[in-house]
């Protein structure tokens, strides 16, 4: 008991999950203690969560929303690799540099423009979310390519490496365990933005479309489940991705193991 309260402490993976557990009970009886009238109680919201998990509308506007958010994590994806490769490229460093510095621009005011831009809802919502969440994935890959370790590069020259040789082995080759860790990391972004993306048109569906519907009447215990759900798909996604590089990239395992 001592080490859960002490600093840089280690403790196996089985009391871990214990500490997690009690943290869960401990929560979920506060909520119980404290929900008034205004706010559901963990069962009502539990039982709204099975029941919706179960309705025909909440699957189809799931998977209009998942659609979406992998399709613009993949423009987004290539768009960034492009541009973070070409920043060894002195001409592209600005460009590359101006796209981190994006991670200032709020949507709220290109709403405008990109409605002017697009031609129609899905058009406008897939580029304000590659939009959105670009600079995310440029400034990741960027550090990323900043922490190289010099050494790499000597190593090279001395196997005679010309430039671009030394950029397709270091950071397209070399790095490529990392565009999965980027992802991963990233995907809650693109996944909080979609429901804000989505209610700016509502005609296809979505999650966000159904939150917007359940806020309009103050259902607060379905908002609360369909939040349960969102986080819980957002879970999966985290899992499903780590999983994945571990299993393109094994020697994933040994770096993660040596940090």
């Amino acid at each position: 008991m001592k080490k859960l309260i002490e600093p840089f402490a280690i403790i196996n993976r089985q009391t871990f999950m214990i500490m997690v557990a009690a943290q869960v009970v401990i929560t979920l009886l506060l909520w119980q203690s404290f929900s008034d009238g205004l706010i559901p109680k963990p069962g009502k919201v539990a039982s709204a969560f099975v029941t919706l998990l179960g309705t025909k509308l909440f699957i189809e506007n799931m998977l209009v929303s998942l659609l979406l958010t992998l399709k613009a994590m993949l423009y987004s994806i290539l768009i960034t690799l492009l541009f973070a490769w070409l920043s060894v490229l002195p001409f592209f460093k600005s460009v590359a540099l101006f796209i981190v510095k994006c991670r200032y621009l709020t949507l709220t005011g290109l709403i405008f423009i990109f409605t002017l831009l697009t031609k129609d809802g899905s058009e406008l919502k897939l580029s304000l979310l590659v939009f959105g969440i670009v600079p995310f994935f440029v400034t990741s890959f960027l550090s990323i390519i900043v922490n190289i370790n010099p050494q790499e590069y000597e190593l090279c020259k001395t196997l005679g490496y010309n430039n671009w040789q030394t950029l397709y082995e270091i950071i397209i080759i070399g790095k490529a365990d990392q565009v999965f860790e980027i992802l991963r990391q990233n995907f809650a972004i693109s996944w909080l933005m979609i429901t804000m993306v989505e209610g700016l048109s509502m005609s296809e569906g979505g999650i966000g479309t159904l939150l917007i519907k359940y806020n309009k009447y103050n259902d607060l215990t379905n908002v609360l489940a369909l939040q349960l759900s969102i986080f819980i798909i957002g879970l999966c996604f985290d899992y499903l991705l780590g999983s994945l590089r571990h299993w393109l990239f094994p020697y994933s395992h040994l770096k993660t193991a040596t940090k």
